[in-house]
């Protein structure tokens, strides 16, 4: 198989720039099988450079008709800021192309520093996962490496990003039921954030 940085899911562009992440989802996707969509495999031997990733959207075809290229892979975006950070700057700048990021919400913490004004200054919009409603059931669920601080942490970065952007939102996906999905609305309505529910069935 070939590892992939680059690669189409229903008909939108992704780029899968590190495969690490402080999380350990019990519903994460990776858990089951080695790609989605066009990929063989999303498992990178290396975290790409930006050179590495530039290259790779220069020679993929399908860049040239999409409307929206996508942070999301088989790792935290955040997890290779710099690299992200550069690579939006060189769509915007270069391609005119919007982009998103799909976040666990963790990214200050795995940077040691706040990075919501620099996230939001170069991407169009970002992606939060809520996953649940509170500190209890996200250490089950998220199954974080930084403890119970995280649920905080994660709606602390919301509230950053809402800041500097009305392009943000959370995510749940539907695996948690109804009633998770409703408390996490309540939570969604009281920060003035939008909450898009997923189905489970890949990354967007």
């Amino acid at each position: 198989m070939n590892e992939e940085i680059i690669y189409t899911y229903k008909n939108k562009v992704y780029l899968n720039i590190t495969n690490k992440c402080p999380c350990a989802c019990t519903f994460c996707i990776r858990s089951q099988k080695d790609a989605i969509g066009s990929a063989d495999s999303l498992w990178l031997r290396h975290n790409p450079s930006f050179d590495e990733v530039k290259a790779a959207i220069n020679n993929y075809d399908d860049v040239k008709t999409c409307d929206e290229i996508i942070f999301c892979g088989y790792g935290e975006p955040t997890n290779s800021f710099d690299v992200l950070i550069e690579t939006a700057a060189h769509i915007r700048n270069n391609l005119g192309i919007k982009t998103r990021v799909n976040t666990n919400g963790l990214g200050s913490l795995i940077n040691e520093r706040n990075i919501a004004k620099e996230l939001c200054d170069n991407v169009d919009s970002v992606s939060i996962s809520l996953n649940c409603s509170d500190k209890e059931k996200y250490l089950e669920i998220v199954r974080p490496k930084f403890g119970i601080k995280s649920f905080d942490a994660m709606l602390d970065f919301a509230k950053e990003c809402r800041k500097y952007t009305e392009n943000v939102a959370f995510s749940v996906v539907d695996v948690i039921g109804d009633d998770e999905i409703a408390k996490c609305q309540k939570i969604a309505d009281s920060l003035n954030i939008p909450l898009r529910v997923r189905k489970f069935s890949g990354s967007e």
